[in-house]
């Protein structure tokens, strides 16, 4: 009669063998799977191949493909060892891989190809005007107007109140009922309110961006202030279409003590004509609350003079001040 203890140790060590073999077929089968670089879900079924894109192809058991980066020609075509031309322009990732199986399957019982893009080349947006880095960038999948904003850094701070997407109408036009179309029916564009976007305060503003969209972010207009002020220069527009003559000089730091305030005066070109017109403003009485506060529209010129009494004054004062310095200093050197 054998021994019950024998038996039980030989069914631990069956057992055992069975579970070391497991692992290690289980090894050897994770080694033998492509190191694939993961891509975002959103990349892999939405992004669509195009000319130039550069992708990256592991299959099992095919190393004439496996691995090496293969780039998609004019025509978005690929040429592979065993599989032939394929056009993989207008496929997604998963939908290239499907069509990779199908072909290898006339060699192989059960494909595993896995596709990645290595470079992206065929999805150009264009973001142009007030950004942090404009220039082209490329789609990566599926991106909103807020994400590509965000790509390029966000808006700078001479930003306008708006942005404006221009869309070749052979992409469709965009879905927006203020979107409009060009007189050559070539292009549909249109302007959406940057504060209220940002803010969330808009979400359906937020569409999705196709490639060769042009995504424009117009600096803001500006109004200048010169004369008798802290820092001349211009103002920018940023929070809308209109600024005050206080705010705008608040702007430059404030008016100078030599600033003959009573005598203030907005040039305002008339219809668009280089020629302008002069609105007398006076910037004593506004600043006392004797007087409302005027508005300035976009290309305004506050003029801020100064006083010839005053000016002869403090340059009076400044080299009495001069002279006092030198005498106690000769005075001391004696």
């Amino acid at each position: 009669m054998i021994d019950r203890r024998i038996l039980t140790c030989a069914a631990l060590l069956a057992g055992w063998t069975v579970a070391a073999r497991a692992e290690t077929y289980a090894a050897g089968q994770e080694q033998t799977q492509p190191a694939v670089r993961e891509s975002e879900p959103a990349v892999r079924t939405t992004y669509v191949l195009g000319p130039d894109d550069q992708i990256i192809i592991q299959a099992v058991d095919v190393p004439d493909i496996s691995s090496k980066p293969q780039r998609l020609d004019p025509n978005g075509d690929l040429k592979l060892p065993m599989v032939g031309r394929v056009h993989a322009g207008g496929l997604t990732l998963e939908q290239l891989e499907a069509e990779l199986i199908k072909r290898l399957k006339v060699y192989i019982q059960e494909p595993d190809v896995a596709v990645s893009v290595a470079e992206f080349h065929s999805q150009p947006v264009s973001v142009i005007g007030a950004v942090k880095t404009p220039g082209v960038h490329q789609l990566e999948g599926r991106k909103t107007l807020v994400e590509m904003l965000s790509l390029v850094g966000g808006v700078g701070p001479d930003a306008g109140p708006t942005v404006r997407i221009t869309r070749g109408l052979d992409a469709g036009a965009i879905p927006l009922p203020e979107a409009k179309v060009d007189s050559n029916a070539a292009f549909s564009t249109v302007e959406i309110d940057l504060k209220s976007l940002l803010n969330g305060t808009s979400p359906e503003k937020n569409i999705v961006i196709r490639r060769h969209d042009v995504i424009s972010v117009p600096p803001a207009e500006v109004v200048y202030v010169v004369g008798e002020v802290a820092k001349s220069g211009p103002v920018a527009l940023s929070g809308g279409q209109s600024i005050t003559v206080m705010e705008a000089v608040s702007s430059t730091g404030g008016v100078l003590r030599t600033a003959a305030t009573n005598h203030a005066r907005i040039l305002r070109r008339v219809d668009g004509d280089q020629k302008r017109t002069e609105v007398a403003v006076d910037l004593k009485q506004i600043m006392q609350g004797k007087a409302d506060d005027v508005s300035l529209a976009p290309g305004d010129i506050l003029i801020v003079p100064d006083s010839g009494g005053k000016r002869a004054a403090t340059r009076a004062i400044e080299a009495a001040i001069q002279a006092g310095v030198m005498v106690g200093t000769y005075g001391l050197l004696r």
